[in-house]
């Protein structure tokens, strides 16, 4: 079975412009680069519909912001624990020198 082959953003963002741009047809690209025009289609077709996101201020990928969040939210919850575990020693001690007579 053949390795699927990887490309990056920049590179397909570049090849697709020159599709919109009519600088190349999808025909001369798929040949040219050595990519089915389907696949080509359908980087066309994404980058179309994902465009309007760039202008309405929203996110593309919220995948990082995501993973930020759970991190600070697994912080938050040890520090919680971490506090309550101290407010018991610190109220259980307190507890000790007051019936001790100190």
């Amino acid at each position: 079975m053949p390795k699927r082959k990887h490309y990056t953003a920049e590179f397909k963002t570049r090849v697709v412009l020159e599709l919109l741009t009519a600088q190349k047809g999808l025909m001369q690209a798929s040949r040219e680069y050595g990519i089915k025009d389907t696949i080509l289609s359908r980087w066309k077709q994404e980058f179309l519909e994902r465009a309007p996101q760039l202008f309405n201020g929203e996110p593309a990928d919220n995948h990082e912001a995501d993973q930020r969040i759970a991190e600070l939210e697994r912080m938050v919850g040890k520090l919680t624990l971490e506090l309550d575990l101290t407010k018991k020693a610190l109220g259980y001690s307190n507890w000790i020198g007051k019936t001790s007579g100190e």
